[in-house]
C-alpha cells in the first residue's frame, strides 16, 4: 500500500474528527499522533500525550475508513492473534467496526528497553547494510516460526489471481479481468510453502535501536503461500528504500539464491493487485503507472 511515514512525507496529516473521538473513547484522554497513512484513507496514530517521545508512549490506533479499499483491520487482529502464538508481533488490545470505519488497537513492540521502530525511519538510510540483512533475517525468522499446517488463512498465488479475476465488486469488466488473468499467467511452481507477511516491506519492518530485527507489523494479509511472495516484494521495498545493490544482502540473510522467475512473476502479481486496489480508491481505469507502487514499498 502506497504511505507515507508522517513527518517524513512531503504533506502533513490531519487527524479526522472521528480518529480523535475513536481515541478518547479507547484511551481516555489520550492525544492521537499521526505516525503513518496510505494512499487509500488508512490512517495510523499514536495514543499519548503529543509531547511525549515516540519511544516511551504507545498504544497505535489503525483506523481505516468504511469502504476504503485497505485490508480489514478486524481481519488483521484475527492474524495478529493466531500468528503471535509463534513469533513476536504487536499484541491486539482492541478491534471493532462502527458506521464511520474499522480500527485495531495494539501495544507498542519493545525490544531492548526501547519503543521498537520502523525501518523506513531516514536514520536507516545511512546504515543500509545493516537495516537490509536485519530485513533478510527477520523475514526468515517469519517463515520458520509459522506452521503452515495449523494456518486458517490462504496467500497463495491461485487464490490472489481468482480474487483479482472473479471478485464481481472490483471495478473491472470481464475483458478486463480475462485479460488481467491472461496477462498473469500460471504461477511458477512452489518453491517453498510457508505462512507469508503478505505486505513484507521496509516499512512493516521494526528494528531496535541497534538495527536488529525486532518484530514485523501490518499482517492483514498474512496466509499460506510460496515464500517468495514476500521474497519478491521485500528485495524490491529494500531497493526502492536504502538503494540499488542490497537485493543480494537480503536474500543472503534470508539463507536463498537469488529467483528470476518467482521473483518477476510475484512482483507482477502484487503489481496487479495495487493497481485493482487503487482503480476501486479512485474510482477510475487501472492504469499503467498505478501498478508497482507497492502498499508499503
Amino acid at each position: 500500500m502506497s504511505s507515507a511515514l508522517v513527518g517524513i512525507g512531503p504533506t502533513p496529516v490531519e487527524v479526522p474528527p472521528v480518529v480523535h473521538a475513536l481515541a478518547g473513547r479507547l484511551r481516555p484522554g489520550a492525544t492521537a499522533v499521526p505516525v503513518w497513512r496510505n494512499d487509500y484513507g488508512g490512517l495510523t496514530v499514536r495514543l499519548g500525550p503529543a509531547a511525549a517521545p515516540s519511544r516511551t508512549v504507545g498504544p497505535y490506533l489503525k483506523w481505516v475508513p468504511e469502504a476504503s479499499a485497505c485490508p480489514d483491520p478486524l481481519a488483521e487482529a484475527d492474524r495478529l492473534v493466531w500468528a503471535g502464538s509463534f513469533t513476536r508481533l504487536p499484541r491486539v488490545l482492541d478491534a471493532g467496526r462502527d458506521e464511520h470505519g474499522s480500527w485495531l488497537l495494539t501495544a507498542a513492540v519493545r525490544a531492548g528497553g526501547e519503543v521498537a521502530t520502523s525501518a523506513v525511519e531516514p536514520r536507516w538510510r545511512a546504515h543500509a547494510e545493516r537495516a537490509a540483512i536485519a530485513i533478510g533475517v527477520g523475514l526468515r525468522r517469519l517463515h520458520d516460526a509459522l506452521p503452515t499446517d495449523t494456518c486458517p488463512f490462504v496467500r497463495s498465488a491461485g487464490a490472489r489471481v481468482d480474487a483479482l479475476t472473479t471478485d464481481t465488486t472490483a471495478p473491472l469488466d470481464d475483458a478486463e479481468r480475462a485479460a488481467l488473468r491472461e496477462a498473469l499467467g500460471e504461477a511458477p511452481s512452489v518453491d517453498r510453502l510457508v505462512v507469508c507477511h503478505g505486505d513484507a516491506t521496509v516499512p512493516n519492518t521494526l528494528l531496535d535501536r541497534t538495527g536488529r530485527f525486532a518484530a514485523h507489523v501490518d499482517v492483514g494479509d498474512l496466509g499460506v503461500g510460496d515464500r517468495w511472495s514476500d521474497l519478491a516484494v521485500t528485495t524490491r521495498s529494500v531497493t526502492r528504500r536504502y538503494g540499488a545493490g542490497l537485493e543480494p544482502l537480503v536474500l543472503a540473510a534470508y539463507g536463498v539464491a537469488p529467483d528470476r522467475e518467482r521473483t518477476a512473476y510475484y512482483r507482477a502479481l502484487w503489481d496487479a493487485e495495487e493497481a485493482v486496489r487503487t482503480r476501486r480508491a479512485a474510482g477510475g481505469p487501472v492504469r499503467r503507472q498505478d501498478a508497482g507502487r507497492g502498499r508499503g514499498a
